[in-house]
């Protein structure tokens, strides 16, 4: 092997060391690992693969070949080689004029090929993809050959894609192998073979010797399940309860399930497919152990089984990590957004539909009340939707004006779904307002999809983790139906209503039709889409504003009216930078020393 991309790799590793703060194993077999880490507007990758040909690495919107911004590169009879490659729709490879990716070194032995290069977030190459806070579909290829040894140099199986957030925040742990920790698991618990299934379990929190803070949780998804286990809610539960509720688990929102269900409303932890761990900020910690925190919790695990497998025995659920060492703040969870109901509804054929949720001025105003002037302080977000959602913003508003966007994610993936911290702190003060907002595609479907539980219906949720904790869990609203209704032309249902869903009176085509019925029956159109988008996003919102003990906070008036705000919602201007040069002083330098390091070396022997 040539001795240069090995001495340029080993002048480097210390000063890049740092840069690499995020890493994720791409493929099953562990065979291709990433790092990544970004410095202001660059980004720095490093690929460690076990193979002696070429490596390919790429960001796509689709997480296939079409529309792909893509690099490929090795070390091919000792010199390093890197090329900036692009895709159009039909997933022919070019190569790209403007080279916007940079070899910061390059090595191989005889198992591994390893490549670390760099570029900006936004090139003013339209053939590269800008890399933002939102999801980045990532894909990888690698062959046992270099570019040009074979014919094709086909890449066959050795390929494949996964959801990462390039830009996020790192966070360091300061987690040791000598804390506590308790599990929340099922066992042995038989997923039914049906599309979707909640299932519940309620649990004791362990006996403690006063206040504790909980301060790391781990999801514990069982090998193989990984595809099934959707998403994992932690309760807590009324403390009215008794150990009588403990060691038997039922389906969830099901007519013969437990009444002390119920009990157990406020959401104290959220985990979603493609989650990892997460790691609460060093002075924040989720309290356990005294009389307000939860002495029971129930654990509520949605499977997604589409495919109807038979058989399958999970013991996933929650690792949950406790010190008595004390945080200075105890963390809250609210959970904001549209309410979950089958008065959420997304017409059919539609290439763009929002949504919005509204937390409402009136709720943070008497939630907030005790907290006056300092208000609390949003540390993480985790943004939610199903398989139709596309983008999901959570906007922030205050005595009128827009902020700053409190989260977003232009490129939601449903099979990918975490808490994401937030580079600063948010403080949400009395009277401020927030909107969960969610765009939809329905092109794929023919009927009306629903709110509700199931993957196939939809939700438009936020999570927001903040401190100091204060008495609120979830701050939602839902467009006033009779007007949705009124939309297809149902003049009258039948009262007062006695069945679930409500039956209409008149007029004659929808007579005796559930509302579910008649908005199906409607003939809709793209352009009857947009017109009820229009009117949706103006109606009066139906307004929840619960306390952890699912009791309501009450004010004049449980509707409000959506705020005038700009929609569509404005993004704020990417600006560019060219990188078609070399673009970083100490590249430069260290390219220097490695020029007068291997001047040297020739001058004075062979290096060992």
């Amino acid at each position: 092997m040539s001795r240069w991309p090995l001495l340029l790799w080993g002048l480097l590793l210390p000063t890049a060391a740092g840069r690499y703060l995020h890493s994720a194993v791409l493929d099953g077999a562990a065979r291709y690992r990433l790092l990544w880490g970004h410095q202001g507007s660059r980004i720095f990758f490093r690929l460690e693969v076990r193979t002696q040909g070429y490596v390919g690495f790429g960001l796509s919107p689709t997480g296939g070949m079409a529309s792909a911004d893509i690099v490929l590169g090795g070390v091919a009879k000792g010199k390093p080689y890197l090329q900036d490659y692009f895709t159009e729709a039909n997933r022919t490879l070019k190569k790209d004029s403007q080279q916007d990716y940079h070899l910061e070194y390059a090595m191989e032995n005889s198992t591994h090929t390893i490549l670390a290069f760099s570029r900006e977030l936004h090139t003013c190459d339209p053939n590269d993809k800008s890399i933002t806070e939102s999801t980045v579909k990532v894909i990888w290829a690698y062959h046992h050959k270099d570019m040009g040894e074979a014919s094709q140099n086909y890449h066959g199986s050795n390929r494949g894609s996964k959801s990462l957030r390039l830009l996020n925040p790192e966070k360091k742990e300061d987690i040791t192998a000598s804390l506590s920790y308790f599990n929340f698991t099922n066992q042995d618990m038989l997923i039914p073979d049906k599309d979707t299934t909640y299932w519940c379990q309620i649990f004791k929190m362990p006996i403690l010797d006063g206040k504790h803070h909980v301060i790391k949780i781990e999801p514990l998804i069982q090998e193989g399940h990984e595809n099934v286990v959707h998403h994992i809610l932690l309760y807590q539960c009324s403390s009215g309860l008794n150990d009588s509720v403990l060691d038997y688990g039922h389906e969830c929102y099901h007519p013969n399930m437990p009444d002390s269900f119920l009990e157990c409303e406020a959401v104290i932890f959220a985990w979603a497919i493609g989650g990892e761990g997460f790691t609460y900020p060093p002075h924040v910690g989720l309290s356990i152990g005294t009389a307000i925190d939860p002495l029971y919790v129930l654990m509520e695990v949605h499977y997604d089984n589409p495919s109807f497998q038979e058989g399958l025995l999970d013991n996933s659920g929650l690792k949950l990590f406790y010190t008595p060492i004390l945080r200075k703040y105890d963390a809250g969870i609210i959970e904001s957004g549209v309410w979950v109901s089958l008065y959420h509804n997304i017409p059919p054929g539609m290439p763009q539909f929002t949504s919005e949720g509204h937390c409402t001025r009136e709720c943070l105003q008497k939630a907030l009340g005790a907290e006056r002037p300092t208000g609390i302080h949003v540390f993480a977000t985790l943004l939610h939707a199903h398989l139709t959602g596309k983008v999901l913003r959570l906007r922030h508003f205050r005595k009128g004006e827009e902020q700053k966007l409190l989260a977003y994610d232009n490129e939601f993936d449903f099979n990918f779904q975490e808490f994401q911290y937030l580079k600063e702190e948010r403080t949400i003060l009395p009277g401020d307002n927030l909107i969960t907002e969610c765009q939809y595609n329905t092109m794929d479907r023919i009927h009306v999809t629903w709110g509700g539980l199931s993957t196939r219906n939809e939700m438009c949720l936020s999570y927001l983790l903040y401190y100091p904790r204060i008495n609120l869990t979830r701050c939602e609203s839902i467009p006033d139906i009779m007007e949705q209704l009124r939309f297809i032309g149902v003049k009258e249902i039948y009262k007062p209503i006695t069945k679930w869903p409500f039956i209409i009176k008149s007029p004659k085509q929808y007579k005796n039709l559930t509302f579910l019925d008649a908005m199906n029956k409607f003939k809709w159109t793209r352009s009857d889409g947009v017109s009820f988008n229009e009117l949706v996003l103006k109606l009066p919102v139906n307004m929840k504003c619960s306390k952890t003990d699912s009791v309501e906070w009450s004010f004049q008036s449980m509707t409000a009216v959506p705020p005038d705000i700009e929609r569509p919602y404005r993004t704020e201007p990417v600006i560019c930078t060219s990188s078609s040069y070399l673009h970083c002083n100490l590249f430069l330098n260290l390219w220097f020393i490695a020029c007068v390091t291997i001047s040297t070396v020739r001058n004075s022997g062979p290096v060992i």
